[in-house]
């Protein structure tokens, strides 16, 4: 693995997924690998399990961390080539990404999306334009279309708990007061593309994601008939995409109950608004495994730097 800027760096998902899995039993084992090296963390939103468990993977690993949030920490970045930097921009990218390289052997990057403008989200600009003018490999730690890390995450999960060889997954949107990025569900749905699961998504008619990233996938807008024997329950808001970044519906009845959970188990990226997205009766029984989950961020981020490491 040369790079994580998404889920098409890797190149066998399974073996992927199985030595992260092994990782949890000698999480130091392969501390000299990462020693005397450094990864450098840039952070141009908010971040907690990203940020603890990236520095706890590296640090597994033998590397020094050093972390930036550039929105305080550094100089504003210009982004476009050719601008006449007469405004609040101070640095560009071009310099910043080569000199950080100076400094690190990795660089990782997490910046969300501006939800305005569906092309320049797509284009990914900041995370491709530190892959361009960067000299040592970068990782993608949340971006505007995607967060791999997280997909990776997820499916270690499922693998740890599922009790069938292929279960059911259900990816179901629920209502939330705030715009949120289409991140999670695109790399989640494309994860689940890559195992082998029964996946169906269900959401309110207009919330469908990207026709590009869901494909064949089966899309249930009755979320009851969708939830029908399913093992695993993915709860999950995002705007639309159609009618790009707007909150078009809250219906509370998207809500995830035990009622609704039956037998399955419950998952969400966190953070998560309780009692609306899901019931405290669901976060607080024994069906929930996010704190489980929010554990194997670690291993995600370092089965994927412990590849990057190995190939540099």
């Amino acid at each position: 693995m040369k790079q994580f800027l998404d889920l098409e760096d890797i190149s066998d998902v399974q073996k992927l997924i199985e030595e992260a899995i092994s990782l949890k039993k000698g999480p130091f084992e392969h501390e000299d690998l990462g020693k005397h090296k450094t990864i450098g963390m840039l952070f141009f939103n908010s971040s907690l399990r990203t940020r603890l468990s990236t520095q706890k993977a590296a640090q597994n690993l033998g590397m020094k961390t050093v972390v930036m949030n550039l929105n305080s920490e550094g100089w504003a970045l210009e982004f476009e080539d050719g601008s006449i930097m007469n405004g609040n921009k101070a640095e560009h990218i071009k310099e910043a990404a080569a000199v950080v390289s100076q400094f690190v052997e990795i660089i990782a990057v997490r910046a969300f999306p501006g939800l305005t403008d569906k092309e320049k989200d797509g284009q990914e600009q900041i995370l491709k334009s530190f892959q361009k003018y960067a000299s040592v490999p970068v990782v993608n730690m949340e971006s505007a279309t995607a967060h791999p890390l997280q997909a990776l995450t997820d499916a270690i999960t499922i693998t740890e708990f599922k009790l069938k060889k292929r279960p059911k997954v259900v990816l179901s949107w629920a209502p939330h007061p705030k715009a949120l990025p289409h991140a999670v569900p695109n790399s989640f749905t494309k994860m689940m593309q890559l195992i082998d699961v029964d996946f169906v998504i269900t959401h309110p008619k207009g919330y469908e994601l990207d026709p590009e990233i869901t494909k064949e996938s089966k899309i249930e807008y009755d979320q009851e008939e969708a939830l029908k024997d399913a093992d695993f329950v993915y709860s999950k808001n995002w705007s639309s995409y159609k009618n790009y970044g707007k909150v078009e519906n809250t219906d509370p009845n998207w809500m995830m109950t035990l009622e609704k959970l039956g037998e399955a188990r419950f998952m969400h990226c966190l953070p998560v608004r309780r009692n609306m997205v899901v019931a405290d009766e669901v976060l607080d029984s024994e069906q929930s495994i996010v704190i489980q989950q929010a554990s194997n961020r670690t291993y995600a981020a370092q089965v994927v730097l412990k590849r990057i490491l190995e190939n540099n």
